[in-house]
């Protein structure tokens, strides 16, 4: 895992907690491979393996209403957010997304959430509190439309 490294070169912040969370923005490797970016995910055997060769941010965890931990990411979102140009925050959640979304948008740079493709009929609640901040909202299932209106349909990422 590296620490947080200042960057000029605009980059693609993707979060997201380990397991399936992380399996799905890995999914999205043709369209994110073209251009830098930096992974926030939890320092896991398998997240470290599967990203093998990124850059990568360890977040705390456990983030299931832990108050400690979360403060804790939003700190590592501060230093990350002023130390790197990001151009665009992208997540799948769970809750190590929130800091990030949240300050992300305080800060006026993009944010992107894709709700996870087993929620088919209730809304997680990663993605109700980082609703408010988000420049978009994207669902893998027309069914997710009903709790998300405003989302855009892009079909399973698995």
């Amino acid at each position: 895992m590296s620490t947080v490294q200042a960057s000029d070169t605009p980059t693609l912040l993707l979060v997201g907690s380990s397991g399936g969370h992380l399996a799905q923005l890995l999914a999205l490797r043709p369209w994110y491979e073209r251009w830098p970016r930096c992974w926030v995910t939890f320092d896991t055997p398998e997240a470290v393996s599967l990203l093998a060769g990124e850059e990568l941010v360890a977040a705390h965890h456990p983030t299931t209403r832990n108050i400690p931990n979360l403060l804790r990411n939003a700190w590592l979102a501060v230093r990350v957010l002023r130390r790197r140009q990001i151009a665009a925050v992208v997540t799948t959640g769970a809750g190590v997304a929130v800091p990030f979304v949240v300050l992300a948008r305080l800060r006026r740079i993009p944010t992107i959430y894709i709700e996870v493709y087993d929620r088919i009929d209730t809304p997680t609640l990663t993605a109700r509190l980082c609703r408010p901040f988000l420049s978009a909202m994207l669902v893998q299932w027309d069914e997710q439309r009903r709790q998300y209106p405003e989302a855009t349909v892009v079909g399973t990422l698995l």
